[in-house]
């Protein structure tokens, strides 16, 4: 799970910022270098697999956020969390449904936090070549299922991700 918290300067507006998930690889890529060099303060965090296994995946995705606005090297005088859910922040904090899509601090957010997990499966892919994470970036698409199925799951993979729960065999 990775999370990214971004204060952008309203003095250089960054043009297409949008949810990550409507943006090319490409423009993503663009656009997260944009926001690093000219963004107030950006930072990134994780919670890795063993943290979501051990307090679930909602949990861990509001720790995740709650570090990346810890280490922001400004304090936020308002926090704009796209979803349902605020991490305990020592700031105030809203929380928005679809705010990728509406706000420009959540989409540049969701920018960086798409780019920094596409960089790490690119590198887990290195790792564990059987499960294309490259391609597929670690979503259920039918390749990524088929290959637990034929390899096991690896130790990147959530164990309680329920395709990995089901699986009989084990090679932990």
């Amino acid at each position: 799970m990775v999370a990214a918290a971004v204060i952008l300067d309203p003095a250089r507006r960054i043009a297409g910022l949008r949810d990550s998930k409507l943006l090319t690889a490409r423009a993503r890529e663009r656009l997260a270098s944009e926001i690093r060099a000219n963004a107030i303060a950006w930072a990134v965090a994780q919670s890795d697999v063993g943290e979501i296994d051990a307090i679930n995946i909602l949990q861990a995705t509001l720790r995740a956020m709650r570090r990346a606005v810890e280490r922001l090297s400004r304090r936020p005088d308002v926090v704009w969390i796209d979803g349902q859910h605020c991490p305990p922040l020592d700031c105030p904090a809203r929380a928005i449904v679809g705010g990728d899509r509406d706000i420009s601090a959540i989409s540049a957010a969701s920018i960086l936090a798409k780019t920094d997990r596409d960089a790490m499966l690119v590198e887990l892919d290195r790792e564990y070549p059987a499960y294309g994470f490259c391609r597929h970036k670690g979503y259920s698409t039918p390749e990524h299922l088929a290959a637990l199925a034929s390899h096991g799951p690896c130790p990147a993979h959530r164990r309680s991700f329920a395709p990995v729960a089901q699986l009989t065999i084990n090679f932990w």
